[in-house]
């Protein structure tokens, strides 16, 4: 995946991203207790990856989470940053995390992923297992159709994935899957699955 392209793509969207997405109001209650669920209880640092605004940041810091909010997108950031003043925001790539090994305890991945090629996914999931705490906990949201297929997002291209396919590329990382969340496309929402998977013991 060319992270400039997907910088760039997001930063000419930024403000009207924000507008239309930036709180966590605007998060499918479902989804806020579902991230809730499983990261609320972390002891220890959790990664917002692909964080945007920073509002979902915003909203486990609420429930007392140690995360930090990280994204390729510096007017996201700023935006955190400003929104969020007592949060913790930072410009950073999942591709290489600036982290070290086995030292965070969650990972959220809030359609963060959506945007990478399937070809580069196990990279991307190989360095959340690196960075990932013994039993740590990934929650994950994805875009879902009946084939891997790649589809026109608003923003830039994105992928469909079957669940049980992109659990099993989780499997092969490392992760074992603990509960899942589905939902059918309704209006302009595409149909969506929510993914929680703890690190399994090697």
């Amino acid at each position: 995946m060319n992270m400039e392209q997907v910088r760039q793509a997001y930063a000419s969207v930024a403000e009207l991203y924000i507008e239309l997405f930036g709180t966590s109001q605007q998060v499918h209650v479902d989804d806020l207790a579902f991230i809730g669920r499983h990261l609320a209880r972390r002891p220890g640092p959790v990664l917002d990856l692909g964080c945007g605004p920073g509002h979902i940041t915003d909203y486990l810091r609420s429930l007392g989470v140690n995360a930090t909010g990280i994204d390729i997108v510096p007017e996201f950031i700023a935006h955190a940053q400003a929104a969020h003043p007592s949060g913790s925001y930072q410009l950073g790539s999942m591709e290489d995390l600036a982290v070290v090994n086995h030292s965070i305890a969650g990972i959220l991945a809030w359609g963060s992923l959506v945007h990478l090629p399937p070809q580069d996914l196990d990279g991307v999931l190989a360095e959340f297992r690196r960075v990932m705490a013994p039993a740590g906990t990934l929650v994950l949201g994805l875009f879902v159709g009946d084939e891997v297929a790649a589809f026109d997002h608003k923003v830039m291209t994105a992928y469909r994935w079957p669940v049980d396919e992109f659990s099993e590329r989780l499997a092969q990382a490392g992760f074992t899957e603990v509960e899942r969340l589905q939902r059918p496309g309704e209006g302009t929402r595409r149909p969506h699955a929510a993914i929680a998977a703890i690190a399994a013991e090697r």
